[in-house]
């Protein structure tokens, strides 16, 4: 039988989602990870597998919890998104990563059918990129 995890996991991958979407992948150390998350280093690789696991769990919590909720509301203009991290991931991950880049797609397809035109999604992307320093600011 194995030690009962002394953290929630759900917890950590929220934490994680949030850290990674302020400072995208490569600005968050696994040593930013530990002190954040207050995890020990073992745990953290016991569970997800490296940082890159934790990564990849973080933006699936993100999308199931933050984005796919929202879909229906997506075109209401007092709808703010608050998709940091799925558009960090596009911008930072998705290049680089193939799973990043299928998980990212797929969800901007979801945009689409809920927008009901790649265009309007677009365009609600990019108002989300020339409000993000402002909200930035803000929180």
């Amino acid at each position: 039988m194995g030690r009962r995890r002394s953290f929630d996991e759900d917890e950590v991958v929220a934490a994680a989602a949030e850290l990674f979407a302020r400072r995208a992948y490569d600005g968050v150390s696994v040593d930013d990870l530990v002190t954040r998350l207050g995890v020990h280093r073992n745990s953290l690789y016991g569970v997800f597998g490296s940082k890159r696991g934790l990564y990849l769990a973080a933006l699936r919590r993100h999308i199931e919890h933050d984005v796919r909720p929202h879909l229906t509301r997506v075109t209401q203009p007092d709808h703010v998104l608050t998709w940091d991290l799925l558009l960090v991931a596009a911008i930072d991950r998705a290049p680089d990563d193939p799973e990043v880049a299928e998980l990212v797609s797929a969800v901007f397809a979801e945009i689409d059918e809920a927008t009901g035109d790649a265009r309007v999604t677009e365009e609600l992307l990019g108002q989300w990129v020339r409000r993000r320093p402002e909200s930035s600011r803000e929180n």
